[in-house]
């Protein structure tokens, strides 16, 4: 099964778009960013449009490039807005956690700060879910893929894929490994004993359809630029040896923003019943 991330995403914008319609007024995000290059241009202007899919309105504020940490929080605390996304990477120079730290838990929609991820972390029941761990329980669901008792393999340990990924994981009772850049040798030995695989490496070409499993899960979170082309960290023939595949682009990464502007929803209408006298 090839998913076709751009037809899920529009069923998710569809939920958010349903949650926003019950609100008084459109829920406003923030977008903080700083020094952007090209493609995370690209990528705003992406989160623009999925925003108005959304039924809500996108703020991008651009900090200068020569700001501080207080600048940067300042941006992110301002009153004014229902949610704010610290779009990544933040340069050197600044304080990426205390910045990250410093977004409210009620207005996290990306699940970046402590708090906020601790709660998802430890299953809370209101928890969100990070959107990439979001978008990975999705395909799992529409391609009804059993979880639990797989084992399962998470390539990369950053903070919007590996970490959360391997805990959505590790939650559904999946056997799972996480391989960083100081393991990643260990790759070829690994890999073709996975059930699922889950990359976010961001090195096209590194999963090779040699090394996998027959009938694997592989999904491809994973994005860098390769001859002008945006291309995922597996190589698509591997496509022949999956029994689910998700492309690059039009995979997991339309899934993943809307699940960002679902959660949006959420925590604006969580904001609404907060603020409402009983």
């Amino acid at each position: 099964m090839i998913i076709d991330g751009r037809s899920i995403a529009a069923d998710i914008l569809a939920e958010a778009r349903e949650i926003v319609s019950t609100l008084p007024c459109v829920p406003v995000v923030r977008a903080v960013v700083v020094c952007p290059s090209p493609a995370t241009e690209s990528y705003l202007k992406v989160k623009s449009a999925r925003a108005k899919d959304a039924g809500m309105q996108m703020q991008v504020v651009q900090v200068a490039d020569n700001a501080s940490t207080e600048d940067v929080i300042k941006a992110v605390t301002e009153p004014g807005a229902d949610c704010v996304i610290v779009q990544l990477p933040l340069p050197e120079g600044v304080d990426q956690d205390a910045i990250l730290a410093s977004i409210p838990e009620a207005q996290d929609a990306d699940v970046l700060s402590a708090n906020a991820y601790i709660s998802f972390e430890q299953g809370m029941p209101d928890a969100l879910i990070p959107p990439v761990a979001a978008a990975v329980a999705e395909i799992c669901a529409r391609a009804k893929v059993v979880v639990s008792g797989k084992k399962a393999l998470v390539i990369g340990n950053g903070r919007l894929v590996g970490q959360p990924v391997w805990q959505w994981l590790h939650q559904q009772g999946a056997d799972a490994l996480i391989i960083t850049r100081a393991t990643q040798d260990s790759l070829p030995l690994i890999i073709p004993n996975m059930d699922i695989v889950v990359s976010g490496a961001g090195s096209p070409g590194l999963v090779q359809p040699e090394q996998l499993k027959e009938g694997v899960v592989l999904i491809d979170a994973g994005t860098s630029e390769s001859n002008g082309a945006i291309v995922g960290d597996a190589d698509p023939r591997c496509v022949e040896h999956a029994s689910v595949f998700t492309p690059v682009p039009g995979g997991v990464g339309p899934i993943a923003v809307a699940c960002l502007f679902r959660n949006a929803a959420i925590l604006a209408r969580r904001a609404l019943l907060t603020n409402t006298p009983a």
